[in-house]
């Protein structure tokens, strides 16, 4: 269970850290290009798409950290339709059922992907393959597919729900 929980924090990590330098470089290029476009006249080039690229990779790395930390968000209206007492199986059942379905659409998603490497799919103006670009997201449902799977197998690593959140 030790090397989940590194495994786990390990990808964290990468999680975080991917997604802070893609925001990060979303406030840069558009401050870039405000500033340019204010102070003259010529804003940066493409500015606008390579904030969005930035978002889709920042976005999806977003489904890992949400469900490693507990703070996705979850209806709870259920929450007593079945007795305390079951919770713990329940809750084991409930995280390999989505880690089931988080799969699917890693698998979707990376059909989508490939379709687009097969097709050669470019952006607009900067003409750019879209596919790697693409690929957080595939990444980003598996990601949290695989957590919930360690969540099943090893419940002491679900992390607790926020306090609050409803």
């Amino acid at each position: 269970m030790e090397s989940a929980r590194r495994f786990l924090d390990g990808l964290h990590r990468v999680e975080c850290l991917v997604a802070v330098a893609a925001f990060s470089f979303i406030a840069l290029i558009l401050l870039a290009d405000t500033l340019g476009r204010e102070l003259f006249s010529q804003g940066v080039f493409g500015a606008q798409r390579y904030a969005v690229f930035a978002l889709v990779i920042g976005a999806y790395m977003g489904l890992g950290i949400a469900t490693a930390t507990g703070s996705h968000l979850r209806p709870r209206f259920a929450d007593s339709w079945l007795p305390a007492a079951w919770g713990p199986a329940v809750d084991r059942v409930a995280d390999l059922v989505t880690g089931l379905f988080l799969t699917g659409v890693a698998a979707a998603a990376a059909m989508f992907v490939l379709q687009s490497i097969e097709v050669e799919e470019r952006t607009m103006v900067l003409d750019w393959l879209v596919w790697p670009f693409q690929l957080a997201i595939p990444l980003g449902f598996l990601s949290a597919a695989i957590r919930y799977f360690f969540f099943a197998a090893y419940p002491v690593l679900r992390p607790k729900p926020a306090e609050g959140q409803e």
